[in-house]
């Protein structure tokens, strides 16, 4: 049994002179809510390209389940058990939720080339169970292109659990959401972690997301990193709240009141 499932050893990544990440080590637990957090500009991004493929780094190791996926492409990372949202939604608009989810499904399994066998007969019954998980039951026969924001970002986690991730990488994953949209897709995301003991690392700029849900907290800064622990501990850090948070921080209190 690996402590970790994913573990970065002393990764790093420079683009022309400047270190955007230098040297970060850390680990994520089966189950866990990682959050990773920083001012604009800190490494975040860089650091998840790291992980997931998207860039090698020049430094360091990236390991999955104690096996070494450093370098390796994005969609080798992916077969191999690693999901991922984006910042802005990546939904076919002309398709219907139900396709959505079929379409990861069947790539997962290596079934496009089926051209034989309709596609709505592929994986339906396997999607309308993940999109019953996701609350999406009775939106599965509507186009994307119809969706609010935040059921679309609903659909989104249903296509990245469609091969059955042991990790799940989430950039920015409330970004445009209302407030009451945010608590709920994380609560959402926090469930399917604790049941799947699915690992989840997220980015996260809207700070009452990240304290209310995150069971542990890392802080970049410039490509470094400058803290990590539990949501208090990191609140509580003096070099936090001078580069990032302020020293006048304080949870919203329907964030901490819906995390109850």
């Amino acid at each position: 049994m690996h402590r970790f499932t994913l573990e970065a050893q002393g990764i790093q990544k420079s683009f022309g002179g400047v270190r955007a990440v230098d040297q970060v080590s850390f680990g994520v637990r089966a189950g866990e809510m990682l959050a990773l957090i920083g001012p604009n500009g800190a490494g975040k991004s860089t650091c998840f390209n790291l992980l997931n493929g998207h860039l090698r780094p020049d430094g360091g190791r990236v390991k999955l389940l104690g096996q070494d996926i450093t370098g390796l492409a994005p969609r080798k990372v992916w077969k191999r058990g690693v999901g991922r949202t984006f910042q802005i939604t990546a939904t076919f608009g002309s398709m219907t939720v139900r396709e959505n989810v079929q379409l990861a499904l069947q790539s997962h399994r290596g079934e496009l080339g089926r051209l034989w066998t309709p596609s709505w007969r592929l994986r339906g019954g396997q999607a309308d169970t993940l999109l019953e998980r996701v609350g999406l039951a009775g939106q599965a026969r509507r186009p994307c292109s119809v969706l609010a924001y935040g059921d679309l970002k609903r659909v989104e986690l249903a296509i990245a659990l469609a091969n059955n991730p042991r990790l799940l990488l989430m950039d920015e994953p409330t970004a445009g959401m209302a407030p009451q949209e945010r608590v709920g897709l994380m609560a959402l995301v926090a469930e399917v972690a604790r049941e799947r003991g699915m690992s989840v690392l997220f980015t996260e700029h809207d700070m009452d997301v990240v304290f209310s849900h995150a069971d542990r907290v890392l802080v970049l800064d410039r490509g470094r990193l400058i803290a990590e622990g539990t949501p208090d501990e990191v609140r509580a850090n003096a070099l936090v709240q001078e580069v990032y948070l302020g020293s006048g921080f304080e949870p919203e209190p329907e964030a901490e009141a819906s995390a109850c």
